[in-house]
């Protein structure tokens, strides 16, 4: 039977696993990361699934290459899968899949290459997102497409809700398409370059509003980062106010003016303003309806 060597993380690595273990693929080592314990966990774990399941697990960083490609040289794969491991994978190490190293990225591409791509992709007030699973090269999200899976975006689903169908549309592209990554027989098709686009990581401190967005913006901002993930925030004073949903509604004041101090918070922005329709005081507990606290008038960010 061909082997396969899956390097993975996050739900889109753990649906994928699943996959070929429940359809009884001879998956011979799973490449994976050690848990950031400053990263809230939302996702199920790649290496409980595989070690569970007997499987090979090796949990490191591919900056320990020598251990890393010894490895996965001693599993001899017919096939390599990438499934949002969070590093490049050297091309040294690809070579040893004789029938190619494919990877599953979070995006339509060509466009969103790069870290994020559906936070990214919600940030901006895109409609659409979905996976496309590519061949692997030395440039990032760069090789050609094997297959692709769109899914809708509501205009007020977070990025972790968009996410969730995402997960789902992997593990669809990828049923569609093992048994031809196995034959060495996937399609290609060259990516536009004209179309490309790249973003790259996100830390907490690209959560913070600027009041003077248009509200579209401030909003969207609030949806691509909302839980899970480290939120959107301003800062009144001393205290820190994070924004878990939110919604543009008319009124006009100095961008970062409190309208409203409840129950509905209101806030003025470039445009109009934005409605807090969940809101918290630092780690406190989120509120969706009561008064901030603060004096109407006052300036918040």
């Amino acid at each position: 039977m061909a082997g396969i060597v899956l390097f993975g993380y996050s739900d889109v690595g753990f649906v994928c696993l699943d996959h070929l273990l429940t359809n009884g693929y001879d998956v011979r080592l799973v490449v994976t990361h050690e848990d950031d314990p400053g990263e809230a966990k939302w996702f199920r774990s790649v290496a409980k699934r595989a070690r569970e399941a007997g499987v090979e697990t090796l949990t490191s960083e591919i900056k320990d290459g020598p251990e890393v490609e010894a490895r996965v040289a001693a599993a001899a794969p017919d096939l390599i899968l990438s499934c949002y491991y969070r590093r490049m994978i050297p091309s040294r190490i690809l070579a040893h899949a004789k029938r190619g190293a494919f990877n599953m990225h979070g995006s339509l591409l060509p466009r969103y290459r790069g870290r994020a791509p559906v936070n990214w992709a919600v940030l901006n007030g895109e409609t659409e997102v979905g996976v496309t699973l590519h061949h692997m090269v030395k440039r990032a999200d760069a090789g050609d497409i094997v297959d692709a899976e769109a899914v809708p975006v509501g205009s007020d689903e977070t990025a972790y809700e968009a996410m969730t169908n995402v997960v789902e549309a992997a593990r669809k592209v990828l049923a569609r398409q093992i048994e031809a990554l196995l034959a060495g027989t996937a399609p290609r098709a060259a990516q536009d370059e004209s179309r490309a686009t790249y973003f790259g990581g996100r830390k907490p401190e690209d959560g913070r509003i600027d009041w003077s967005w248009p509200t579209a913006r401030i909003v969207n901002l609030v949806r691509a980062v909302a839980e899970p993930f480290p939120g959107a925030f301003s800062d009144a004073g001393d205290r820190r106010l994070f924004v878990w949903r939110a919604r543009a509604v008319a009124g006009a004041g100095l961008p970062g003016t409190l309208l409203s101090a409840g129950p509905r918070p209101v806030v003025a922005a470039g445009d109009g303003a934005v409605e807090l329709l969940r809101w918290s005081w630092g780690d406190g507990p989120r509120v969706e309806s009561g008064a901030l606290g603060l004096a109407a008038g006052t300036r918040i960010g």
